[in-house]
């Protein structure tokens, strides 16, 4: 029998992608970094594939996705973009099955899904033939299985799931390597910490760390779950490129690394450091056309200030939680969050954009349910904040969609701030 939670989530998917279908088309050409993942895919279709490679700086999976979409529904803008459209909305589910692991509930569960896909950054990602909104909806379903695992006493079944989709997250771009590595942290630490005979002197039934956690979880079982799994996914889509040419599997590796770590990047218009980015600091415009005297077709990758800036309270919240509580749902919704993000702070890559923060930004839905639905807080109080989100969300609509179009007047109160422009 088809539970209740299956039904829901293949209602948030259908709603989420009929929603991100309207429009999709406008404009009718590249925008922003299509121009570079749009012709990687096309060349990917030729009988016998043309040199050099183009876009070898990053892995194929998505651009082999966008690829298998062009020649379904042709060299165009409904080609290019609708397979972000599926995984921006699988990315909506994704963060349902997580609200469901970390609250046991239908409604906040729900409540977490609308709140990231009111965020404009979710929204913008997923209309767009780039990279990361594949590497996000494989991440957050990963992410999911890990956390459904997190309590079980056999976590084997979802840890290996997480770990395969993380290696599809790896093969669209490898910031989808994060969220592995967060995870790899997490059991590592346990794993020391029950060595050690580790335990709290007042132990609780919510903390993170249980000295009976996963007693049947040996040592082989996550190295296949982290290390074998991932890898094999990762590397099989590499095949329809490379096939099983060894030499050249391991130079198309030397070729992503050599291009992920350098320092040796001139800058660009709309480029921002790490700690910028929860605060909104510096938006990138993916489109801004002047179609008439007063009209402008805008798609601004900003984010949702109603929701993000309010998160970063939210997140303190979750911080002293996990802290001093050192309870097991904040401590994954902190992991989450502050992994994913702090991760670029690690490579010496000077050019930094904030849809980088799009995988931390979109796990603040996360944190904000979780402080609305604190002991002694009114039920509705979270479903008010919900319609704020939305509200924030149909304000910003118009820079964020380029088929709505908007006036040069409305663009710039919108504008809030000089760095914004």
């Amino acid at each position: 029998m088809v539970s209740r939670s299956a039904v829901i989530a293949v209602a948030i998917f259908l709603v989420a992608h009929l929603a991100l279908l309207i429009g999709l088309t406008t404009p009718n050409k590249f925008v922003f970094d299509e121009v570079h993942y749009v012709p990687a895919a096309r060349q990917m279709l030729a009988p016998v594939m043309s040199q050099p490679m183009l876009n070898p700086m990053h892995p194929p999976l998505a651009k082999e996705l966008i690829a298998i979409s062009i020649a379904a529904f042709g060299d165009n803008a409904l080609g290019w973009r609708y397979p972000a459209t599926l995984f921006g909305a699988l990315a909506v589910v994704a963060i349902y099955l997580c609200g469901l692991a970390l609250f046991a509930a239908q409604a906040p569960a729900i409540a977490a899904a609308l709140i990231a896909a009111f965020n404009q950054m979710l929204y913008v990602q997923a209309r767009i033939a780039m990279l990361d909104i594949f590497a996000l909806g494989f991440g957050l379903l990963a992410i999911a299985a890990f956390m459904h695992g997190f309590r079980r006493a056999r976590p084997q079944a979802l840890f290996a799931l997480a770990g395969a989709l993380f290696g599809c997250a790896a093969a669209c771009k490898w910031s989808g390597l994060f969220p592995l590595g967060v995870c790899i942290v997490v059991v590592t630490v346990i794993r020391l910490m029950q060595g050690w005979r580790t335990l709290f002197a007042d132990a609780k039934p919510d903390d993170w760390y249980r000295p009976d956690l996963w007693p049947g979880l040996k040592l082989h079982h996550l190295g296949l779950c982290f290390a074998v799994l991932p890898g094999m996914a990762y590397l099989a889509a590499f095949v329809p490129l490379y096939g099983l040419s060894l030499p050249d599997l391991i130079e198309a590796q030397r070729r992503i690394f050599a291009d992920n770590t350098t320092t040796a990047i001139a800058g660009h218009t709309y480029m921002s450091a790490w700690p910028s980015w929860p605060l909104l600091a510096r938006p990138v415009w993916f489109l801004f056309d002047k179609s008439a005297e007063d009209n402008v077709s805008a798609v601004v990758f900003l984010g949702n200030p109603l929701v993000l800036w309010p998160a970063l309270l939210a997140l303190v919240v979750v911080l002293r939680d996990f802290v001093v509580e050192r309870r097991w749902d904040a401590f994954l919704i902190a992991a989450f969050y502050f992994g994913p993000w702090l991760a670029w702070a690690l490579l010496p890559r000077t050019l930094g954009f904030i849809y980088y923060y799009l995988p931390a930004a979109t796990a603040t839905s996360l944190a904000l349910v979780y402080v609305l639905r604190r002991d002694g807080l009114p039920r509705w109080l979270l479903w008010a904040y919900v319609g704020v989100a939305a509200i924030g969300f149909a304000v910003m609509l118009p820079i964020s969609a380029a088929f709505i179009g908007t006036s040069m007047r409305s663009f710039s109160r919108l504008m809030l701030f000089q760095s914004w422009i």
